[in-house]
């Protein structure tokens, strides 16, 4: 548990109510669309475009089990 509290700090950021739970979500979604929208303009490039577009893959899964892990976090279900 301790690997993943390194790994996604924001995920176990602490969260009173569920203001503050939305809050969170929503600064991971705009993260991911944020570094999409970049790691898209670079995937055009020749030679080193596929990656770039492995990266986007990476952050967007990266993005997805932090928003995962901080629904679990706020819900109690992770110790």
């Amino acid at each position: 548990m301790d690997t993943l509290k390194k790994l996604f700090p924001l995920a176990f950021k602490a969260k009173k109510d569920i203001g503050a739970l939305i809050v969170n979500i929503l600064i991971h979604i705009v993260a991911d669309v944020v570094a999409g929208l970049l790691i898209g303009l670079l995937s055009g490039l020749p030679l080193i475009g596929w990656a770039f577009g492995l990266v986007g893959g990476l952050i967007g899964l990266y993005f997805t089990v932090s928003v995962v892990l901080s629904i679990l976090d706020y819900l109690k279900i992770l110790k």
